[in-house]
């Protein structure tokens, strides 16, 4: 699995630490505040263990380095160097766990627009019975003039 991101020349895991200062350290690269924020919006939670928050913002680091890799992978398979929503679906699709919970999160890539014909050959539709259009309301001063004279 490591002999892929070798060959990746976009995809780079560069650390300025190293292996002895990695293991030491277990302060995660979130901020915990934010993180902790992010976590108070749930109205269920009261208050937040200061273990319990190391865990969720480091389990959060690593799900996000893993759909980074997935999706690195899939733009690599695809021969882009930039990683897109595209790219992203796939990588969630592929792996079922993920998917199942978080492919109706991810928005709907975007549907191609056919334009047949142009802006001004299209009539916009008549307004609901008992509607105006807001043109209608400002265009109402000059028309009781036109309609006076």
């Amino acid at each position: 699995m490591s002999n892929i991101y070798n060959s990746l020349p976009f995809v780079r895991f560069s650390s300025t630490k190293s292996m002895a200062e990695e293991e030491t350290s277990t302060r995660p690269e979130f901020p915990l505040g934010r993180v902790k924020k992010i976590m108070k919006l749930d109205k269920e939670i009261n208050k937040i263990n200061s273990e319990a928050l190391h865990v969720i913002t480091y389990s959060t680091e690593l799900f996000l380095h893993f759909l980074a890799e997935k999706s690195a992978i899939v733009t690599a398979e695809k021969k882009r160097k930039t990683v897109n929503l595209d790219h992203l679906r796939t990588a969630v699709k592929r792996h079922q766990p993920t998917s199942d919970f978080l492919l109706d999160s991810l928005p709907l890539p975007a549907q191609p627009v056919k334009h047949t014909k142009s802006v001004s050959d299209k009539k916009a539709p008549p307004p609901p019975i008992g509607t105006r259009r807001i043109d209608d309301f400002f265009s109402k001063g000059k028309e009781k003039t036109d309609d006076s004279a």
